[in-house]
């Protein structure tokens, strides 16, 4: 990507801190200093004009598969596939259905939103200022900076974790938590040239690694259980599950358009929704698969039960049991795996902290990019010990913001925009931008509608109570379901009101 490696300079961030007098400040002469680093991206939330854009060839189509497919084939994502059957009782037919489902699901929503990179040239949540106005959309933005520096927090813990397995606990999960962020921190720093070449390459001895795994811990599935409780607790239990993984999946949807927007609006839409799609989509049903398969064994073998009551990075490496030094190598490679799923939520959360406000968008993105990684390993540091609490509560979450604002962004374009268009430079303009009084109220009302109807450890809403003995997450589809019905009418009064 060739204007990528060049590090094409952007104006208001980079020029906002540099200066021509050589007397600068020390943080002026050492940002001066890192930027001119060959292959260092300078670029923040600035829009890519078209002609510093490079032609879109196959080898380009496959590398947004291959980016996405390595971002996703790894631990984290088996994590989550092992909480069908052990926090939600599920069979594995059930728990493989409902994460494959909602895997691909989620992943659609990934897909869509990647189509407006090449279109906009504008970062995802840029983009999000055409849907929800320059001021609302801010709200979006912080939602996305928690979600991607929260994933960064659960990469870096479930990357400690098998570390620490592999060593026999001669490492502490602390110093494997660290290693992870280190190498994220390298990557995140040189910005979409280093990127690009990770990512292009990270998923095959990952995709190697879990094929292993599947081999050698696959006899060992319990194909056989079932799901346990009532007919409703049941049901109430696929329909949790199967949001908790639409959740993990979906909430790459504000990252989306980060990722291809040095590809000319020439680039084929489907082509790239298709290709986006799959990478996520694969990789993730691939991952949570193994997840609940790994799962299951615990169910008839005690030395999987042991391992997981450790954490679920010993449960992942007693997958290779057998293979002795072999399958503690691999072991290392599933959890060094996780740095290509951290390094996209990083380098989005940087940009998120650019989009807050201007005087955060004077920050360069090599400065961001360490504020973001501070952030989550201490985080990680400190929440350890409470891996599966942080996957239910936060996963679930993040799935009820970003599937309100999908519906509005689908509705806004194939209602509102079918004639109207986009201007895509109007991108930092707020007085050609939509207010967001619609949209805004959609989205909290969208909340509203997710808050009675959530699940979760520390709250279960009055209606969520209402299916089986255990209650069921109900928060995506009422949230959507209400956001659906009031955004047309809300937004054709804006249109009335202020014609933008």
């Amino acid at each position: 990507m060739e204007d990528e490696e060049k590090g094409t300079r952007p104006q208001p961030t980079v020029e906002a801190l540099s200066s021509d007098k050589p007397s600068g400040n020390i943080f002026t002469r050492l940002n001066d200093k890192i930027l001119s680093i060959k292959y260092l991206e300078s670029r923040g939330i600035e829009r890519v004009p078209v002609e510093e854009r490079h032609a879109v060839t196959f080898s380009d189509y496959m590398q947004m598969t291959l980016l996405w497919f390595s971002t996703n084939i790894t631990a984290n994502n088996m994590a989550v596939g092992m909480l069908g059957p052990l926090d939600y009782s599920l069979g594995f037919v059930d728990a493989a259905l409902c994460a494959t489902f909602g895997a691909l699901l989620g992943a659609a929503g990934v897909a869509y939103m990647g189509t407006f990179g090449p279109i906009s040239g504008n970062r995802t949540m840029v983009v999000a200022r055409y849907f929800m106005g320059y001021y609302p959309s801010k709200i979006a933005c912080l939602l996305n900076i928690i979600i991607m520096l929260g994933y960064g927090m659960i990469d870096c813990l479930v990357g400690g974790q098998i570390l620490s397995a592999v060593a026999g606990g001669r490492m502490s999960v602390v110093v494997g938590i660290i290693i992870i962020a280190v190498v994220t921190w390298v990557v995140v720093v040189f910005g979409m040239s280093l990127f690009h070449i990770y990512e292009r390459w990270a998923w095959l001895p990952q995709f190697i690694a879990a094929f292993v795994l599947v081999g050698s811990a696959g006899p060992k599935f319990d194909t056989s259980i079932t799901s346990t409780g009532d007919a409703a607790t049941i049901n109430g239990n696929r329909l949790s599950f199967f949001s908790l993984c639409l959740s993990a999946s979906v909430a790459w949807a504000p990252a989306g358009a980060d990722f291809f927007v040095y590809f000319p609006p020439s680039t084929g839409k489907w082509k790239t929704f298709l290709m986006t799609f799959m990478g996520v989509g694969l990789a993730l049903t691939f991952a949570n698969l193994i997840g609940v398969g790994l799962a299951s064994g615990t169910m008839t073998h005690p030395s999987w039960a042991t391992a997981f009551d450790t954490s679920s990075g010993a449960l992942i490496l007693a997958g290779y049991d057998g293979l002795g030094g072999f399958g503690k190598f691999l072991g290392v490679i599933v959890a060094l795996g996780l740095i290509a799923n951290n390094i996209p939520g990083t380098y989005s959360a940087t940009l998120g902290f650019q989009i807050m406000g201007r005087h955060i968008a004077r920050l360069p993105r090599w400065f961001l990019s360490c504020v973001g990684v501070l952030i989550y390993t201490a985080c990680a540091l400190g929440g350890r010990n409470n891996l599966y609490d942080i996957f239910e509560n936060f996963l679930a979450l993040m799935g009820y913001w970003v599937t309100i604002y999908l519906t509005i962004a689908l509705e806004e374009q194939f209602i509102f925009r079918r004639t109207r268009g986009f201007d895509w430079d109007a991108w930092a303009d707020p007085a050609r931008l939509p207010v967001g009084i619609a949209a805004l109220a959609a989205f909290l009302i969208g909340w509203a509608g997710a808050i009675v109807c959530m699940d979760q450890i520390w709250y279960v809403g009055p209606i969520a109570k209402m299916v089986g003995e255990d209650g069921s997450d109900l928060g995506i589809w009422v949230g959507v379901s209400w956001a659906m019905i009031v955004y047309p009418p809300l937004r054709w009064i804006e249109l009335k009101k202020f014609n933008r």
